[in-house]
């Protein structure tokens, strides 16, 4: 019945634009009441997504199960998922992702469903990098970073119409974010991992006005890029 009324609702967007349909049209068309159709969707927004719950559902089941060695590989893998539901049905997902840009409404609830996808990405790094401080921080920007790179390739496969295969461009995009974070599976550091030491030229002993200073990076064999930047943007920006 799910089904049913979804491709009910989603002719009727079609044929007669998203604002134009009420529920009563589409139960009309999928010939059930009313209750029917609040049954199993909130809403005419609902009703546009209608597998994203399963989906969710499947994503947050594989992340419960998944082995904790490599956590920006296994959220990488579980954004997947997602591609995976786009592409079983391709003409859908096209339809779909143009109605989207015509509907201010649906492109909102669109970003709320990301949302709640990214943060069950968050979730489950919190757990492996920590609740508080530098983990939690470190665990929105991987989510956020992975759902930002899977919806970039997905979206250039949605906009060229489904055609060929999507996951060349996901998985081009999910790469790039695990060569910034570095190894996938380092803990979370406890202390900074890696320290900058500002040091005069050798033509100048001590002071100065700061014309010419060599910055000495020192890190860790194996500190991630993200913190190597990141410190030596602030000794930058502090001197």
């Amino acid at each position: 019945m799910r089904e049913v009324l979804a491709q009910a609702a989603f002719q009727l967007f079609l044929e007669r634009g998203f604002e134009r349909t009420t529920v009563d049209d589409i139960v009309a068309r999928a010939g059930v009441g009313r209750r029917s159709f609040f049954r199993y969707f909130p809403s005419k927004e609902d009703a546009v997504f209608p597998d994203h719950e399963r989906c969710l559902a499947e994503m947050t089941e594989f992340l419960a199960a998944v082995d904790d060695g490599d956590p920006v590989g296994a959220v990488s893998d579980a954004a997947r998922i997602v591609l995976r539901m786009y592409a079983a049905n391709p003409e859908f997902s096209v339809q779909r992702y143009r109605l989207t840009r015509e509907v201010p409404g649906l492109r909102t609830y669109e970003l709320s469903v990301v949302r709640r996808y990214e943060q069950t990405l968050a979730g489950h790094l919190r757990s492996r990098f920590g609740a508080d401080g530098d983990g939690a921080l470190r665990a929105e920007v991987i989510a956020a970073s992975v759902v930002a790179a899977h919806n970039n390739g997905l979206r250039l496969w949605l906009r060229s119409g489904g055609e060929g295969d999507p996951e060349v461009a996901v998985d081009h995009a999910l790469a790039m974010v695990r060569e910034v974070w570095g190894r996938p599976d380092a803990p979370a550091p406890a202390a900074p991992e890696a320290s900058v030491v500002p040091a005069a030229p050798p033509a100048v002993a001590g002071g100065g006005d700061g014309d010419g200073e060599v910055v000495v990076m020192v890190a860790r064999k194996g500190t991630p890029m993200w913190r190597v930047v990141q410190q030596i943007e602030s000794a930058v920006g502090e001197n």
